[in-house]
């Protein structure tokens, strides 16, 4: 949606989505998805928890569709006030708890709580977001152990995750960031490609 369609439609160029507002960003959504499959070997089957401030978040709309698209049982989790409004029509399940599903899921993608998005007071405090949302270290002993930890980034320590989290075993941020390099060098060479082609 939005300018990259308005784009691909009024011009005789390549587009490549690189995060659009609160529509998509389709290049992390790849990324997520190939830094799953190149540790799990696939999506199919997989419990995959979406967590935070899924409203305001490009990232969770990409994440949904390509996760689900190879396999993949996907939940938004997070407070009433940061779900989008058409969260009802969208292939995922839903929960306000990240305690009831914590125990579940085989891969927790935390999202950053985008404070420049945010109208008004979507929770009452910093605190208590991270109290009933905040991934913890007592929160991941309930956790299976070989859990893969995700976040788009940049990371809100200590609100969205803690430290000892993000820079644990069951982290695999760093390999998202290093996949995202590869990830789109591959769309950009193959965006030159098809331009060479005239396509």
């Amino acid at each position: 949606g939005g300018a990259p369609r308005f784009l691909s439609r009024n011009m005789n160029a390549c587009i490549v989505n690189a995060g659009d507002g609160f529509c998509e960003h389709p290049t992390q959504g790849l990324l997520d998805v190939y830094t799953i499959r190149k540790i799990r070997g696939t999506l199919e089957g997989l419990k995959i928890a979406i967590v935070g401030d899924i409203a305001h978040s490009r990232v969770a709309r990409s994440d949904m569709w390509a996760m689900t698209k190879l396999g993949a049982e996907v939940t938004f989790v997070g407070p009433p006030t940061l779900m989008p409004a058409e969260v009802g029509r969208l292939p995922v399940k839903v929960s306000y708890s990240l305690d009831e599903v914590i125990e579940k899921v085989d891969v927790i993608n935390m999202l950053r709580i985008q404070f420049e998005r945010l109208g008004g007071n979507p929770f009452p405090s910093i605190r208590e977001y991270s109290h009933y949302f905040g991934l913890t270290v007592e929160r991941m002993k309930r956790a299976k152990p070989d859990i893969l930890v995700m976040h788009p980034g940049p990371i809100n320590r200590g609100l969205e995750m803690e430290s000892e989290v993000a820079d644990g075993r069951n982290s695999v941020i760093l390999e998202q960031v290093t996949n995202g390099l590869a990830v789109r060098m591959a769309v950009l060479f193959l965006v030159n490609q098809a331009a060479a082609e005239g396509k």
